[in-house]
């Protein structure tokens, strides 16, 4: 999937050669870093596994807190219907993309609660491509809670065990 694009005499070098890799939501490539890897990784699985449609995500989605400009790896969209019937995509879950050599811990998940309190979803996920965690908002006790899989699309309850 990575591809390697080879500058032309005609434009100014930066460098020889550059490894890039297609991100299919911004529909485009990319630099080719052990995160972005990561992240098209998981792009696929959620799609191929999980069933969710390419067009109800985003990656790199800015957000605003305040002055603060903030970037989400992934955000995934769901069809919502109001209580006045309209029918509209609200975030449901959130994905925060790590290298391989990054170990997930408190530091991480404080980074992705800042835009799940921003975006208000009802999943958070952190993975670094080796380990992967996900919690489930609990609207009574009103925190996350770890879950033992991802959802499916449209689903609320996940059923079948991280493949």
């Amino acid at each position: 999937m990575a591809k390697k694009k080879i500058k032309t005499a005609n434009k100014p070098p930066v460098s020889n050669i550059m490894e890039e890799i297609f991100d299919p939501l911004r529909k485009k490539y990319v630099a080719f870093t052990p995160e972005e890897n990561v992240r098209q990784q998981f792009i696929r699985w959620l799609n191929e596994k999980r069933q969710w449609p390419l067009h109800l995500m985003t990656s790199e989605a800015e957000i605003s807190l305040g002055n603060v400009r903030l970037r989400c790896d992934i955000v995934c969209y769901a069809n919502t219907t109001t209580t006045e019937g309209d029918k509209m995509l609200l975030p449901k879950m959130i994905v925060e993309c790590k290298r391989p050599s990054v170990k997930i811990n408190t530091k991480v998940f404080e980074q992705i609660w800042q835009y799940a309190l921003i975006l208000k979803v009802e999943y958070i996920v952190v993975t670094n491509g080796i380990q992967t965690f996900a919690c489930q908002y609990d609207k009574i006790n009103k925190k996350y809670s770890f879950v033992k899989d991802i959802p499916f699309y449209n689903q609320s309850e996940p059923d079948q065990e991280l493949s």
